[in-house]
């Protein structure tokens, strides 16, 4: 079993900029694969970025990208997601998931999700 935790998220204007971060107290993330959802009210949950285990390589959905990244910091046991450029519709609840294996993009393929942050963009 595998406990994720996100910290990070907040209240910030349109335009601004919040690092989540999540980590798993007492065990390292390095074997598996990371990646970040988000849940608006009223919507189904939906994919934001991936890493994979070793960090080469990252996706993301195209309505974040050139404005978030994913990276990761296996020392550390931690994985990150910069978000700037911030907009309205960018607020949700935001959560980190892992999984063995290579990256997906879909939430049912992983194993271990945290309990979640939220992240409101006023405008």
């Amino acid at each position: 079993q595998v406990q994720l935790v996100e910290s990070g998220g907040g209240l910030v204007q349109a335009g601004g900029s919040l690092r989540l971060s999540c980590g798993a107290p007492g065990r390292t993330l390095s074997n598996y694969a990371m990646g970040w959802f988000r849940q608006a009210p009223g919507d189904e949950r939906e994919f934001v970025a991936v890493i994979t285990m070793g960090g080469g390589t990252t996706d993301y959905t195209d309505s974040v990208k050139g404005r978030f990244a994913i990276s990761r910091d296996n020392d550390r046991k931690t994985v990150y997601l910069n978000m700037n450029s911030l907009k309205p519709e960018d607020t949700a609840v935001y959560y980190c998931a892992a999984r063995w294996g290579s990256i997906r993009t879909r939430g049912a393929d992983y194993d271990y999700w945290g309990q979640g942050t939220q992240v409101t963009v006023s405008s």
